[in-house]
Order: C-alpha cells, then sequence, then structure tokens
C-alpha cells in the first residue's frame, strides 16, 4: 500500500500570489512538471550583504546555544534544566532552518549568476563571430585589390566586332591606353588650365602687395610717433616692450603681463616696463651648434689643456657660486607713483638656477627731503619692503631645494647675497605665479597666472600703503627737530613738534608742554622731553628739573601696527614702569588706548599724536605731585590743568584721561 500510494502522489507545487511560474524537470513519470519556489521571487528582493550578515549572527548564536546545551547536560538531568534544554533545542532547529532558507538563497543566486554569466559569454561570442567575418571579408578584398594592381595591361590592337565577337569586347577595348579623349574631355580639360593660370596670377599679385605693406606700416609708425607722445598713446613702444616680453622667463612673463593688465584695469598709476640685455637672453634659448670638427680639433685642445694650470679649489667654488647665483639678462620694473608724485621703484630679478625671484627696492621723490636722525633706514632699500606680509623678512629663500644645492658650493644662506640681489620675499614669488609648498614633495615649480593675478590687487595696495606711511613717519621724524651735524647716531638736535591740529584740544594749543625741545637719538628711537619751555636753539644747555626719556620701538607695519613706547622720568631719582605706577599708567594711556590718537583715515600722524599725548599726561604727573613742605618756596610745578580728583584707588593713579570738550582730565 505505501509504495502504490507514494507512485500515485502528486508532486508539490509551492505558489505565491503575484510570482511568474518557472519550470522545473520532475522525477516522476518522466512528466516535467512546473514547480515554482518563492525563493526565486525573494532572491531578487533581499539584499546579498544582509544575508551574509544574518548567516554569520545565526552561525554564532547556534555556537552559543550547543555550548548551553552541553553545560546543560554536564550538570544532569532536573525539571528545569531538562526545559532549558528542550527550549535550547528548538532555537537550534529553528536556526537550522534559517541556515537552509540562506543555503537555497545561495544556490539560486549562483544560478541566475551562471545563467547571466553564460548570456554574456554567447553575446560576446556572436559578436566575435561577426568580427572574424568582417576580417575574413577585408582580407579577401585586400587580396582582390592586390590582384588588380598587380594586372598588366596587353598591347592594344584596333579591335573589330568580327575578332571580339561581342559587345564586351568592344568596350573594354575602348578603356585600353591609346585612344583620342573625347571633344567634351578635350574642352573641360582646356578650362581647368584657364582656371589655373587665373588663380596663380591672383596668388602672385597678393604676394607683391603683402611684401610691400610691410615697408609701409613701418613708415606710417615711424610718422606717427609724435602724435603718440603727444596723445600719450606709446603703441610703438608697447609693441616693442611685447616683443621683448617673449624672451623673459616664464615667472618674470607671468609678472609682466599681470602687472601691466592690472595698470591697465584698476592702476593708471602704474607703470611696467622691461630692462636687459635683450642679445643674451636670446643667446640663453639659442640650441648648441653641432661641431664638425671636434675630432680634429681634439689633440690640439688636450695639447692647450694640459699646459694650462688647473684652477684651485677655491677659485673653483667661487665660479661655481657665481654660476649658481646668476640672474637672467633681462628684468621687470615696476613704478609706483603716490600723490606728490613719490615713486617706489621696484626691479624684479629671476635666478635661473635657483628658480627664485627677487625685488630691489628705491624711493625717490620730487622734493630731497632733508635726512633725520634715525630716520635714515625709513626708505632705505633694504628695510623698506620688510614684513610687508606677516614674518616675510626676505632673508632666506622660499624654496626648499636650493639649501641642498647651497651645501654644494660652500653658501651657509642667501641672506649674505641679498645686497647684491635682491630680496627673495614670499610675496614676489606669488607675483611670479611661483608657489613652494613644505609640507608636499617638491615637483617642477611652474608659473601660474591665476596664483598671480589672486595677489596682485592686494599687493599693490600694500606697497603703495607702506611708502605712504614711511614718508609720513620719515616727516614726523624732520618736525621734531633739525640736525647740525652730519646726522650721526647720537647727535642732538632740537624743534617743534609737528602736532596735528585735530589732535590737540583748543584749550591746550597754547600749553607750553606741547611744544618742547627734544633730543632724538639712534635706532631703538629715544625722545628726551624736557619739561620746561626753551627756544628753537639749543636745549642741552638748559637745567632740566625733571627729563623724561622714551624709547620708541616702530615696527615696520606702521601705522597699522602702533608704536610702542617704554618711558624712564629722571625726577627725585629714577622712574620707571617697574618702580611707578603712574609711569606704566602713562605708558598705558599710549601703547593700549592709541586709537584715540589715530585720527583721520590712514593714521600716519599716530606717532606725533601719541608725543603730543605723552607731553600732556607728564605735565599733569609733575602737575598732580604733592608739594614738599619742608620746602619754602612756591610749587616747582604749579597745577594748571583741571583734574576732577588727584589721586583714586591704593595704587594713587593720576588722572590721565582728557575729556574733550569739556577740558579736563579724569581717571579711566
Amino acid at each position: 500500500m505505501s509504495s502504490e500510494s507514494s507512485k500515485k502522489r502528486k508532486p508539490k507545487v509551492i505558489r505565491t500570489d503575484g510570482a511568474p511560474p518557472e519550470g522545473k524537470r520532475g522525477k516522476g513519470d518522466g512528466d516535467q512538471d512546473l514547480r515554482y519556489y518563492s525563493e526565486e521571487c525573494e532572491v531578487d528582493l533581499r539584499d546579498p550583504i544582509k544575508d551574509y550578515e544574518l548567516y554569520r549572527e545565526t552561525c554564532q548564536e547556534l555556537q552559543r546555544l550547543m555550548a548551553e546545551i552541553q553545560e546543560l547536560k554536564s550538570r544532569g538531568i532536573k525539571d528545569n534544566v531538562r526545559r532549558r534544554s528542550f527550549g535550547a533545542w528548538f532555537c537550534v532547529c529553528v536556526h537550522f532552518m534559517t541556515l537552509k532558507k540562506l543555503n537555497r538563497l545561495a544556490h539560486i543566486r549562483l544560478k541566475k549568476g551562471r545563467d547571466q554569466t553564460h548570456e554574456a559569454k554567447q553575446k560576446v561570442d556572436a559578436y566575435h563571430l561577426q568580427l572574424q567575418n568582417l576580417l575574413y571579408e577585408v582580407m579577401h578584398l585586400q587580396k582582390e585589390i592586390t590582384k588588380c594592381l598587380e594586372f598588366k595591361e596587353k598591347k592594344h590592337e584596333p579591335p573589330t566586332l568580327l575578332v571580339l565577337g561581342s559587345i564586351f569586347h568592344v568596350q573594354l577595348s575602348l578603356l585600353l591606353p591609346g585612344k583620342v579623349p573625347t571633344p567634351r574631355l578635350a574642352e573641360k580639360y582646356k578650362e581647368c588650365l584657364t582656371s589655373k593660370e587665373k588663380i596663380l596670377k591672383e596668388i602672385e599679385v597678393k604676394k607683391e602687395y603683402l611684401s610691400s605693406l610691410q615697408p609701409r606700416l613701418n613708415s606710417i609708425m615711424q610718422a606717427s610717433l609724435p602724435v603718440q607722445e603727444y596723445l600719450f598713446m606709446p603703441f610703438d613702444q608697447a609693441h616693442k616692450q611685447y616683443e621683448t616680453a617673449r624672451h623673459l622667463p616664464p615667472p618674470l612673463y607671468v609678472l609682466f603681463v599681470q602687472a601691466s593688465a592690472y595698470g591697465q584695469a584698476c592702476d593708471k598709476k602704474l607703470m611696467v616696463a622691461i630692462e636687459g640685455n635683450v642679445e643674451e637672453a636670446k643667446a640663453l634659448y639659442k640650441p648648441p651648434e653641432d661641431s664638425q670638427d671636434d675630432e680634429s680639433d681634439s689633440d690640439a685642445e688636450e695639447e692647450q689643456t694640459t699646459k694650462r694650470r688647473r684652477p684651485t679649489l677655491g677659485v673653483q667654488l667661487d665660479d661655481k657660486r657665481k654660476e649658481m647665483l646668476k640672474r637672467h639678462p633681462l628684468s621687470v620694473t615696476v613704478d609706483l607713483k603716490c600723490k606728490d608724485d613719490n615713486v617706489l621703484h621696484l626691479t624684479f630679478y629671476y635666478l635661473m638656477n635657483l628658480n627664485v625671484m627677487t625685488v630691489k627696492a628705491k624711493v625717490t621723490t620730487p622734493v630731497e627731503m632733508t635726512t633725520a636722525i634715525s630716520a635714515g633706514d625709513l626708505l632705505s632699500p633694504d628695510s623698506i619692503l620688510n614684513c610687508l606680509y606677516p614674518g616675510d623678512h626676505g632673508r632666506k629663500t622660499p624654496n626648499p631645494a636650493n639649501q641642498f644645492q647651497f651645501d654644494k658650493v660652500g653658501i651657509l644662506t642667501l641672506s649674505d647675497y641679498v645686497t647684491e640681489l635682491g630680496h627673495p620675499y614670499v610675496w614676489v614669488q606669488k607675483l611670479g605665479g611661483l608657489h613652494f609648498p613644505k609640507d608636499q614633495p617638491q615637483h617642477t615649480v611652474t608659473a601660474d597666472n591665476t596664483l598671480s593675478a589672486s595677489h596682485m590687487e592686494l599687493t599693490v595696495k600694500l606697497l603703495r600703503s607702506r611708502l605712504q606711511s614711511r614718508l609720513a613717519l620719515h616727516k614726523q621724524f624732520a618736525s621734531l627737530g633739525e640736525c647740525p651735524g652730519d646726522g650721526a647716531a647720537g647727535s642732538s638736535c632740537t624743534g617743534d613738534l609737528a602736532l596735528s591740529p585735530r589732535m590737540v584740544p583748543p584749550p591746550f594749543r597754547a600749553v607750553p608742554s606741547v611744544h618742547r625741545g627734544c633730543r632724538c637719538l639712534s635706532f631703538p628711537w629715544q625722545l628726551v622731553i624736557p619739561t620746561v619751555d626753551a627756544p628753537m636753539g639749543d636745549v642741552s644747555s638748559l637745567p632740566f628739573p625733571a627729563k623724561l626719556q622714551a624709547a620708541v620701538v616702530l615696527n615696520p607695519g606702521y601705522s597699522t601696527l602702533p608704536p610702542i613706547f617704554s618711558l624712564c622720568l629722571n625726577w627725585k631719582g629714577e622712574r620707571t614702569g617697574s618702580n611707578d605706577d603712574n609711569i606704566r599708567a602713562m605708558e598705558s594711556e599710549v601703547n593700549v588706548n592709541y586709537k584715540e590718537l589715530w585720527g583721520p583715515k590712514p593714521g600716519h600722524q599716530l606717532l606725533t599724536n601719541q608725543l603730543q599725548r605723552l607731553c600732556m599726561v607728564l605735565d599733569v604727573y609733575l602737575e598732580t605731585e604733592p608739594h614738599d613742605t619742608s620746602v619754602e618756596g612756591p610749587k616747582e610745578f604749579p597745577q594748571e590743568k583741571m583734574c576732577l580728583r588727584l589721586v583714586r584707588g591704593p595704587l594713587r593713579l593720576k588722572p590721565f584721561k582728557f575729556n574733550y570738550p569739556q577740558g579736563f582730565f579724569s581717571h579711566r
């Protein structure tokens, strides 16, 4: 019964709604049964990565359950242990079902992958077969073409219909050489020859016209030179400059192009020009000529070299240093004009072997400026451009590869040669489109127009601001006194403070302390302010009861960065900020509260305004000092300033803050 029932049993069919059936081959009765497994549709919806994660989690859980069952069996048979063991076995069965399901899904995925691979392989085979067919056709056509090209013509014999016997042979005989061309082809041939001669004549006429045009243009340009000068339109000069620019090295060429473009578009007072020897620049790029007589002259050269004395090691190093520090024959000059016709001349050079740019600066003024003591370095070419950007002193090369080159020829640092070569500031490299990253490996450094254009406007503004601030600072130093000597460091000078009218309060414009004799010393600049009215003559012979010495440190970025004062009062002993809180408060008045003394933008009179404020607080300090009752007579410094309170707080600070326009002093 069991065997008969098993034979008559129908195959199972598992169906899912909305899923297409797939054919499966069954073993019963030799028929094909349609079977569809739900996993085949589920494979397309499930993520293989998630199934893999489920497989790993299931295996880990099985390991844990098997270990738990092993532990329960080792404890013995108890009711609660048996229940827990039964639950664990149930979970194991569930996980085995999950693994079987994942196994089926994996096999289905494998089958689908194989089917897809087989289909792709069939497509590739079909394409390959088509390619082989095409290649075979090409080869066949090439053979036929070769046969046609190798075909040898036979001598022509007058054909006749009787000889040839067919129309085909008659037509073939007409194509053989020796036949007279038809009248129509002869006429067409004559027309083509006539057209060709006509075109050749037109070409000759145009060539003559173009060859005669260049001399005429040159004569027109020469005749228009006075008009160009009168209208300030130097087209001829600009054309020559652009012709010369072709021989510039890439960094100088980028600088020339970007500076010229910026001057034409944004700054009419910026002038760019090229200087140097053009012939030497052309010779640098000429290819070396091949010498044909090297072998014949080699013996004579060897004899000459043996007779000459070999140079010493020191001479060889000097020659190598000169060769390494060699500049390009051409240079680019940029002139920045400011108000009052003051000009900053910048000359940019390119060191060919070091691949860096340098700059030299020079300042010209329409009127010769009086040189004040300690002001000689303000317009010095070696220091006027220092720290144009923070920390850029221009004493070291920005190219890290140069240090290895210096080691070979015994150069310690480039700072020993900046006076002759110029300063290699970082902003100069950026204007030439050069960038040397230190945190990345060095590759071939090329000039970048974009880098130059992005830094051009800001750099030009900083250069013009630096020139204006230095000229204003120079005038302030000159106004502090006129030096009778040759301006040597340490010589004395006297004069009035050129104070800004807006910074001197109206009630104190006639205060004697505002106009005092001064003595300036060399850097760091020191200012000696006496406490009695002095004429415009010599103040060194007057008896000063109190003397304030101010050591002033000026940052290269004046007036964006304010001067710093350090005070020392010689009156009844030496008083400084370390032993007197009021001296420290006076220093704070000019160092910390400098924004009140800036005045109108750009604040170039800051130093003078600080000196004026220093004179005022010195008067307040001396006038508010208590009178010594043991000394008979009037007070040494009678009080002339209006103060709300003389001192305040445990530090007994004095009222140094001036309240304008009320005209009194108070504490901060």
